[in-house]
């Protein structure tokens, strides 16, 4: 579905990440794991069309999408969700998710979906999203993108500002949308939650990949064992 070769891309004259190919299948769920400043938000960054691609190409479903502007790769199936979640914090819940759907109306099934999967969004459909706690926040990000009807959602950090029991909650939602069907892409520094929900996985340090394998694999790797689990 997703099958990025060679990339580089980055901020002005300067490549943060380089020569970076990563592939996604159809129905899979893939991890980008990685320490803080890795590169892992500037590859999505890039894959998503917020960033110009310096060199390599971005493919999605057969068709190269590389240097694409962001409402055009949005179009084709792609949503992305940023750690920022870039929510409109005084407008209230339905109305962010009504948002999603730009540039179509608001599919009343795919609603039906979305409030099935975070129930707590139907409660506080009229709330202000910048009311909400940070969880609730998260939710209603990847419900927002969620009501666009991606084939791909792209996640950077979901778990960002969450308490352990929220961010346990978030992958549980991402498990449950692998269900439905939906394709998904994330970037994590939680790299137990990531690679649990994962089949494959990919580490990146410094701009470049490093490793790359099963999820199952990657976590009984002693190198991802030492430096992200904690166990020596």
């Amino acid at each position: 579905m997703l099958e990025v070769s060679e990339l580089s891309t980055g901020y002005g004259a300067k490549d943060v990440v380089r020569g970076v190919s990563i592939d996604v299948r159809e129905g899979e769920a893939v991890a980008i794991i990685g320490s803080n400043g890795a590169g892992k938000t500037t590859l999505l960054r890039a894959i998503c069309g917020l960033l110009p691609v310096s060199s390599g190409v971005v493919g999605y479903e057969g068709r190269a999408i590389t240097n694409l502007r962001a409402n055009e790769v949005a179009r084709i199936g792609i949503a992305f969700v940023p750690a920022e979640r870039h929510l409109f914090p005084e407008m209230s819940v339905a109305e962010n998710l009504a948002l999603g759907a730009y540039p179509k109306r608001p599919d009343a099934k795919q609603q039906s979906l979305v409030l099935e999967l975070f129930p707590r969004l139907g409660e506080r459909s009229r709330q202000a999203a910048g009311t909400m706690s940070g969880g609730e926040q998260q939710m209603l990000a990847v419900g927002r993108a969620l009501m666009s009807r991606p084939r791909l959602i792209i996640l950077d950090e979901p778990t960002t500002g969450l308490a352990p029991r929220l961010a346990t909650q978030a992958y549980e939602s991402l498990a449950a949308l692998r269900v439905q069907g939906v394709t998904i892409l994330v970037a994590e520094q939680q790299v137990p939650l990531a690679l649990r929900l994962a089949d494959r996985g990919y580490v990146l340090e410094n701009g470049e990949i490093q490793l790359e394998g099963p999820a199952a694999e990657l976590r009984d790797n002693p190198t991802v064992r030492r430096a992200y689990l904690g166990i020596a």
